[in-house]
């Protein structure tokens, strides 16, 4: 049995993967979670809502942490330098845990319901990130375009990072960026090949 609540979180976290990697995440119960994980199901209720928010966890800290990189970020930066940065700073956690963020990634992908949530996670984060460049003085419909632009750069180079870890997620990241940026340019057209 867990001593502590975040060694109990942990393993009801990976359990939980494991369980539905191994029967999906419908024909899974939360009572079966817990067994795995060696806590009782009141335990699981105690760290988590539902079943679905096993594979959320830390979803609040990433908010914190995205805001406060855009708000921190150094001055006269533009509000894409400001993002990649940020989403650069995230994306070691992500790339730490790789051994979690893979697996999940694909049951999420193959999950409707976790699919539905996932979207609303990104909207959520979103819109953080929306206000965090709107403190730092960027406009409204400037702030949302970048925010929802540098949000959907970041998705696909975690893509392309689930496929292809080797260059890693930084590498991928900045790919994501330098091609949104020659997109806008004119007659510029991204290297084909990401």
């Amino acid at each position: 049995m867990p001593r502590s609540g975040a060694e109990a979180r942990r393993r009801l976290r990976e359990a939980a993967l494991e369980l539905y990697r191994e029967r999906g995440f419908d024909r899974t119960t939360a009572a079966e979670i817990a067994a795995r994980a060696g806590v009782n199901e009141r335990t699981f209720f105690r760290h988590f809502p539902d079943k679905r928010e096993v594979l959320f966890d830390g979803e609040a800290e990433l908010r914190a942490a995205l805001t406060r990189a855009v708000v921190d970020a150094p001055a006269g930066l533009e509000p894409f330098e400001v993002l990649l940065r940020a989403f650069r700073e995230s994306a070691r956690g992500l790339e730490a845990s790789r051994p979690f963020a893979e697996p999940r990634w694909r049951v999420v992908a193959e999950t409707p319901a976790l699919r539905e949530r996932e979207l609303a996670k990104h909207a959520w984060l979103t819109e953080a990130v929306v206000d965090a460049l709107r403190r730092r003085g960027v406009g409204a419909g400037v702030a949302d375009l970048a925010a929802r632009t540098g949000w959907a750069a970041y998705q696909h180079a975690v893509q392309v990072w689930i496929d292809d870890p080797a260059p890693g997620l930084d590498a991928h990241l900045v790919r994501a960026f330098d091609d949104l940026r020659a997109l806008s340019s004119t007659g510029s057209s991204p290297a084909d090949g990401s």
